[in-house]
């Protein structure tokens, strides 16, 4: 006997400026999963397929990973699984497709876990686990947008609201920014006066995000702690987000810790915007894309 079921994982954009490691947003570039459980078979390693299969390394598959750390944390014997991904959100961009695929495995480990359904909550001290950071793993968890904010005793997730007028889209060079090398470029410390107006920056972009003011995004989005030694990395970062903002975006920063950028704006201007933002990057791509607020759940034919 046997089971299927399809999973659609969104991508996320983290950070938006001054949400540093905590914000993520659900936007639409999807990891595809096609699940096939043998309930039958013995218990053995899943059977796992990207199509195309360069998409991960085979010693870096996330979604493995995330299944077998799911089934080791709590101690569970996952049945035998055929397992085939595609994933449109490209790697190395800022747009979560680590956290996308670590969340797809513990959606996935949670689906078939036969000792029953875990809380969302679980999962996403899971994914921080895996991940190191919280924001995109959490947002493609949860959907909408997060704020998680790890603490002593776990990890705090708040969900925010998204203004219904607002729209976004997504642009990226051909060469991918790995977090590494963009971590590697931050200082190690900051001045005080920039340490102060970041939170007050925040503020603002949160209540932007929350009413949909435009003028609330466009001083909310401004960074002082990350964004400008980030953007020294990317060629014609500059120019694609001047760009963006005169097509008529209300904001426009790095996605995650780049390659990508992310523009925000009025919802029937996305299309243009998309197109500057990604006009100046070398090999770009952009695209207008929705923003999900849905978390993912399992669909069965």
């Amino acid at each position: 006997m046997s089971d299927c079921f399809a999973l659609r994982v969104p991508c996320s954009t983290s950070n938006l400026g001054p949400g540093f490691d905590f914000l993520g947003l659900c936007l639409g570039l999807f990891l595809d999963v096609e699940v096939r459980v043998d309930l039958d078979a013995p218990s053995s390693a899943p059977e796992i397929e990207w199509c195309p299969a360069s998409t991960w390394p085979a010693d870096e598959d996330l979604v493995l990973r995330s299944l077998q750390r799911y089934a080791g944390h709590f101690g569970v014997i996952l049945p035998a699984l055929k397992v085939s991904i595609s994933s449109e959100i490209p790697v190395g961009r800022g747009f979560g497709s680590s956290g996308a695929a670590t969340a797809a495995g513990l959606l996935i480990a949670a689906e078939v876990d036969p000792t029953g359904p875990r809380e969302r909550a679980e999962l996403v001290h899971l994914a921080l686990e895996l991940e190191g950071h919280p924001d995109n793993g959490t947002a493609s968890l949860m959907g909408g947008c997060t704020l998680s904010v790890p603490h002593e005793g776990g990890l705090e997730v708040l969900p925010h609201p998204v203004h219904a007028s607002l729209g976004f889209a997504l642009a990226w060079p051909a060469a991918p920014l790995f977090t590494g090398e963009s971590r590697a470029v931050l200082p190690e410390s900051v001045p005080f006066a920039d340490a102060v107006e970041n939170p007050r920056r925040l503020a603002l972009l949160l209540d932007g995000l929350r009413t949909g003011e435009p003028r609330r995004l466009a001083l909310g989005v401004h960074d002082r702690l990350h964004e400008r030694f980030r953007r020294a990395l990317i060629p014609g970062a500059d120019q694609a987000i001047a760009g963006a903002l005169d097509a008529g975006a209300h904001a426009a920063c790095l996605s995650g810790a780049g390659s990508g950028l992310v523009a925000i704006g009025p919802k029937d201007r996305m299309a243009p915007i998309a197109n500057a933002l990604g006009a100046p990057l070398a090999g770009g791509e952009a695209r207008e894309v929705s923003f999900e607020p849905h978390a993912p759940t399992a669909a069965r034919a």
